[in-house]
């Protein structure tokens, strides 16, 4: 099994808008960057689990956890013209941009605050993608230590 993070701006979609999805489950479009179109392509696989991040928001951290339960297909929403997030560049042949579905697992009893992982930096998660200076990607791997650590902290 793989750990991961993903990034999800609150205004856009939120752990309760995911808590609210039928089945507790979406699919995880958007994703607008190669790298992370990497991970939802090549790396994600059916029962993964991953942290729900809230970012670009008054209080940013993790929210939840989430499963991936279907491994990355083309994203749509790149050929869709009348969609944010379309691309005129993409080729549905030829697709560039993939996306996954998750499923809700839980909804943490607290955000576990960015504040709150940059505290063990030096630590536990002195490697942890998410806290490395200029960072931005919005699906980044988490060890299984960084994993078990950040779930005690709930």
């Amino acid at each position: 099994m793989n750990y991961w993070l993903m990034k999800s701006e609150p205004d856009s979609f939120s752990i309760d808008a995911l808590a609210a999805a039928p089945g507790r489950t979406t699919g995880w479009d958007g994703v607008r960057n190669f790298q992370a179109r990497n991970f939802l392509r090549d790396g994600m696989q059916q029962g993964d689990l991953a942290f729900f991040y809230h970012s670009s928001c008054a209080v940013p951290g993790i929210a939840g956890i989430v499963k991936v339960v279907r491994t990355g297909y083309p994203d749509p929403t790149a050929f869709d013209a009348a969609h944010h997030h379309y691309d005129a560049d993409s080729d549905s042949s030829n697709p560039r941009w993939y996306m996954v579905d998750v499923k809700l697992v839980k909804k943490l009893k607290r955000i576990i605050t960015l504040d709150e992982l940059r505290s063990h930096a030096s630590g536990k998660l002195k490697n942890m993608i998410l806290l490395k200076r200029g960072n931005r990607l919005s699906i980044t791997p988490v060890t299984k230590t960084e994993w078990d650590f950040i779930a005690s902290l709930e």
